[in-house]
């Protein structure tokens, strides 16, 4: 029996046509299914409801906040998040490409069929990464579930079951605790 080659990041770019959504996951070149409305709702409703963060400038704490970016995590690593978060100061001019520095913040969207690899493998990923926040949103159970990055490992700093009316409230998650995101706007129109 032969070693299994793992794939590589130059691989994935060779694999790579204009339409096509790939990914590199463990060395294996993977194609991302198309994106579901109650995914794109809630990423859309998460991105502008960090809109004020991404207008400020690097001098008084702004962001680079991007939907459906690939990021470069080693020669077998390049998944493509949901959203992407870089903390101005650390990175102050915009970037360009596939990106290679990595982020402050991914938040991810759980997609049936996908749980695996947003719960288990970015999880794994990112903390071995030190990527310091790291969000995971369900559409369907519309909860949220936030860690930070504490030590080596992640901690959950937040989490919510949106049930109850009493739930669709305005919530400070870390990092960005300075503004309240609206959940109700988030979540509103997702059917439980």
């Amino acid at each position: 029996m032969g070693a299994v080659k793992f794939k590589t990041f130059d691989n994935l770019l060779d694999a790579w046509q204009d339409d096509e959504r790939l990914e590199l996951i463990n060395g294996e070149i993977v194609r991302r299914h198309m994106t579901r409305f109650e995914h794109g709702f809630v990423q859309g409703g998460v991105s502008d409801e960090l809109l004020s963060i991404k207008r400020k400038s690097n001098s008084t704490g702004g962001w680079w906040i991007v939907p459906e970016i690939s990021v470069r995590y080693g020669e077998h690593q390049c998944p493509s998040h949901d959203l992407v978060g870089w903390r101005k100061e650390r990175l102050p001019q915009r970037p360009t490409g596939v990106m290679e520095i990595t982020p402050d913040w991914v938040c991810e969207i759980v997609s049936p069929g996908h749980e695996r690899k947003d719960m288990f493998h970015n999880f794994m990923l990112l903390q071995s990464f030190a990527v310091p926040y790291y969000w995971l949103i369900s559409p369907e159970d519309r909860t949220i579930l936030a860690y930070q990055l504490v030590g080596e490992n992640y901690h959950i700093v937040f989490s919510i079951e949106c049930t109850k009316p009493e739930d669709f409230k305005k919530v400070h998650i870390p990092p960005f605790e300075e503004i309240g995101i609206d959940l109700n706007y988030v979540f509103s129109e997702i059917e439980p």
